[in-house]
Order: structure tokens, then sequence, then C-alpha cells
């Protein structure tokens, strides 16, 4: 089949990167192939809600080095559980025939969807009622399987780095614990590459539960070796031993309603009231989706919006565009989000961090 005009749409929460795959997807599909390119507003929201902008070379011009998202987009708004208003009343319904029918009205061949593990769920399910399908694998969590990197994700990291090494030099100054606490959801990928990057002591991700002790016992040695502070990394997800994660709040129409925070406050409250050790706490929360991505995210979303673009001319609908190793090829969706992808506890990574002395509480 020939594909003459596609669509496009960012959806979940926002992450640096997202603008270059707009433009990449814009750029491709205009200049090699001759299509006319559909913007959905808001996620999918618009595609439900049939809102949309013409995308052309003018109107992505000047965008690849920006964050965000010109289309913008949501984490709430699934139109297989849609808030309908309904005879007065607000009730979720299933939109879906009603967002499958938008593309049809406007003549759309296929829909590209940039999303995380819920957007690309989402997908799947219109994949599954007909409509052709690609999508670009986008979170800063990088905890999508079937692709070695999500886009996002180093961007993430470097702005975590950049925090700790501020925390560093006023650490040291007032001789106290700072914990600086990250993203992540259910994986401790920022938290890992973030404190081997920035010279952490104490990294605690969800793979590995942790004992307070244990986080004393490091700071206590470094006293010892007259090192009067430390700098301690926890992902938002991470647990105690025999504990649970701390939920900050509940968001019911989310495709994934727990929204996870507050450990990093748990942990400092531990440490100061087991060993009166001065501790602070910072969230970096949304800063780490926010700002310029850094030129590996560029080129990386670059390269997966060509790639999602010649999925569709080479008819591979129901996939989504991954890199592996120094390729990029298409897996299928379910393949991505069946399960999360995790730190495996014996990875090179963990390993390294472990010889040059980090502690991860266990």
């Amino acid at each position: 089949m020939k594909v003459n005009k596609i669509g496009v749409l960012t959806g979940g929460g926002d992450c640096p990167g997202l603008n270059s795959v707009i433009r990449a997807v814009t750029k491709t599909a205009i200049n090699l192939y001759d299509m006319e390119v559909i913007g959905f507003v808001d996620g999918f929201k618009g595609l439900v809600e049939n809102s949309y902008i013409k995308l052309d070379l003018p109107g992505v011009s000047g965008i690849n080095h920006k964050g965000g998202t010109i289309l913008g987009t949501t984490n709430r708004d699934n139109p297989f559980h849609f808030l309908t208003l309904q005879n007065g009343k607000e009730e979720y319904l299933d939109q879906s025939d009603r967002a499958i029918n938008n593309l049809k009205s406007l003549g759309i061949d296929g829909l590209i969807v940039i999303g995380g593990d819920g957007s690309l769920h989402i997908a799947q399910k219109f994949s599954d009622k007909g409509v052709s399908v690609v999508g670009v694998p986008k979170t800063i969590d990088n905890d999508l399987s079937a692709t070695d990197v999500t886009f996002g994700f180093n961007t993430a990291v470097n702005t975590a780095s950049e925090a700790l090494d501020k925390l560093h030099t006023t650490a040291e100054s007032h001789h106290r614990v700072m914990i600086l606490e990250v993203m992540g959801r259910y994986a401790g990928w920022i938290a890992l590459h973030a404190g081997l990057s920035g010279g952490a002591d104490v990294i605690l991700i969800p793979e590995i539960p942790y004992k307070i002790e244990k986080i004393i016992e490091k700071v206590h040695q470094r006293y010892q070796q007259h090192k009067k502070f430390s700098i301690i990394v926890v992902a938002e997800g991470a647990l105690p031993e025999n504990g649970e994660m701390v939920v900050q709040k509940l968001v019911p129409e989310s495709h994934d309603p727990i929204r996870l925070g507050g450990i990093g406050q748990k942990v400092a409250e531990d440490i100061e009231k087991i060993s009166n050790v001065e501790t602070r706490v910072t969230v970096l929360g949304h800063l780490q989706r926010g700002g310029q991505p850094v030129p590996y995210d560029r080129i990386m979303a670059t390269r997966y919006g060509v790639a999602a673009v010649k999925a569709f001319v080479d008819g591979e609908y129901g996939t989504m565009v991954s890199l592996q190793g120094n390729k990029i090829i298409t897996v299928p969706i379910k393949d991505a989000v069946e399960e999360l992808k995790k730190v495996e506890l014996t990875s090179e990574l963990v390993e390294a961090a472990r010889a040059v002395g980090i502690s991860f509480g266990d």
C-alpha cells in the first residue's frame, strides 16, 4: 500500500528529544516520500477529539534543540478509557472507534506513536484493531524492553549528574549527607548512571532493596576515612528490604495511576533518627524532563524518526523502531511492552559501581 498521509502524536510524559523526532518524521516524509504529515495535539486526546495541525517544513524548522514537544502531550487520556460527558455525567468510555474514524476521515494511512510503556500499550491496542501503527521509544526512564536505549534518557542523566556536582560542594562544606531523589519509576537506570557519573557513595534502586543499617555503615566508614560528607542517589522506586515503595499520590484516570515520590525524605529521616548525622534532601523532579536535549538524544531521536517513516514505507506495521547495538531495526510493539527493562544485578555497571566502593545498601 502506498502511504500518502501519516499522523504523528506524542504521548505520556514529556522528555528531551520529542521535537527532534517530530522534525525527522516530517522532513523524511516530505523530502523523501512526498507524504503529508498530520500532528495530533495533546497526544491521544487530540486523536479522539480530532484536534490536529498540518506539519510542514517551515513548521518544524528550528525545533531540534528545543525541549518538550510542539504538539503537546498528556499521560491521562486513553482512548480506550476516555473521560466523556454522557447525559450530563462524566464517565469513562471506550472512544477508540471514534479515534479510528477520525483517522479515516482525514485520509491518514497510518499513525506514528512516540511514547513510553503506557503510550505504546495503547498503540498496540490500536494495532490489534487494524490501525497501521509504528512506535518510537521515548522515556527518560530507559525501561522499555527490546531497545538498548530510549531517547531522553541521556539528557535526564546529564541533568542529574550536574545536580550531583553541585551537591558535592555544599555537602563537603557543611559535613552533611546529601540525598538526591531522581525519577525512573520501577527501574533504577537514571539513579545508577547518574550515581556513577556524579561520584555518589550510595545508590539506591528498586532492583536492590536496601537496609538502612548498611547505608549508615557506609556513612560512618567515610567519617573514619576523614570524609565528613556523603552523597546518596535514590531512585523514586527504591524501597527498604521487606518494605514498600513510597507512593506520593494516585491518578485513577492514568494508564499507570501510581505516582511515586518521597523515598528520599524517608531515607533522610531514618539516617538522622538512627545516626544523628545531618541530612538534606533534593528532589530533582521534572527538571529531568525539561531543557535542551543533549546531542546524543537529538541524534538518536532523529534516527528513530527517519526509521519510523521508512518502516511505514516498508509496510512494517505493529512495530517499534529499536536500537540494537549500532543499528536501528524494527521489533513487534508487544515485545517492547510485555515487561519492563530493569537493571540486572550482575550487570557490568553494577559490578563497576561496587568495584569503586559504591554501596547499594545491601
